[in-house]
């Protein structure tokens, strides 16, 4: 009985971890708006003048856009595989998945690109839906690190592969624009499970064939 109710709570745990965040104090779009008019002043400027009249409007349903992740469930865009692959057993690699995201310290963009590997068992997602992945994770306020992380865990306890790898690298406009304002910098985050991480080879393959195939 015990192992039963270890399973079920781990289960649990398991679904609301990957679950779309909820907020449920989430203001209203008149609310929004009124947030933006008020930000807008505080800059300095009026938000009254015929060029800022529809700002508030414009950034609430860019945000609707930029922020989509947090209305995205990652365990329903990995819910259907497929086993029609032979007797394919060797790396899955999507690389140059571009994103945008936005830094949870300042809300300002960090932009770059997400490279994922797994080995599968028996079964493969659609590609597509490894760069939705990347997406609904992005669009969320984020910090990279926790970017990487997300992304390389919904794959792995969706697809239970024998192991999986990303690299991310991004410009982070938190640097680039304000404080130490150094353009150009990237920052470069990896994550490992399974094979990848215990077998030191696949990781140097896994880097090679992301510089390999470089034009």
């Amino acid at each position: 009985m015990d192992a039963v109710l270890k399973s079920l709570m781990a289960s649990a745990k398991s679904e609301a971890e990957s679950a779309v965040p909820v907020n449920p104090a989430r203001p209203s779009r008149e609310e929004a708006e009124a947030a933006v008019r008020t930000l807008i002043a505080w800059a300095g400027d009026d938000p009254e003048r015929e060029g800022l009249l529809d700002t508030p409007k414009r950034v609430v349903r860019a945000y609707e856009e930029l922020y989509s992740g947090y209305r995205t469930s990652a365990d329903k865009i990995l819910d259907r595989t497929f086993g029609e692959i032979g007797n394919f057993d060797d790396m899955v690699l999507v690389r140059d998945i571009e994103f945008h995201s936005h830094c949870e310290h300042h809300m300002v963009p960090f932009i770059g690109k997400a490279h994922v590997a797994y080995f599968p068992v028996e079964r493969v997602v659609g590609l597509s839906k490894i760069a939705r992945i990347v997406d609904i994770f992005a669009r969320r306020l984020q910090t990279q690190e926790h970017l990487t992380s997300q992304i390389l865990t919904a794959i792995d306890e969706a697809l239970k592969p024998r192991g999986v790898a990303i690299l991310v690298e991004a410009e982070h406009m938190c640097m680039a624009m304000r404080g130490v304002r150094k353009a150009g910098a990237s920052t470069v985050t990896t994550q490992f499970t399974g094979v990848f991480r215990d077998d030191p080879q696949e990781q140097v393959r896994f880097m090679s064939l992301l510089r390999g195939m470089r034009p």
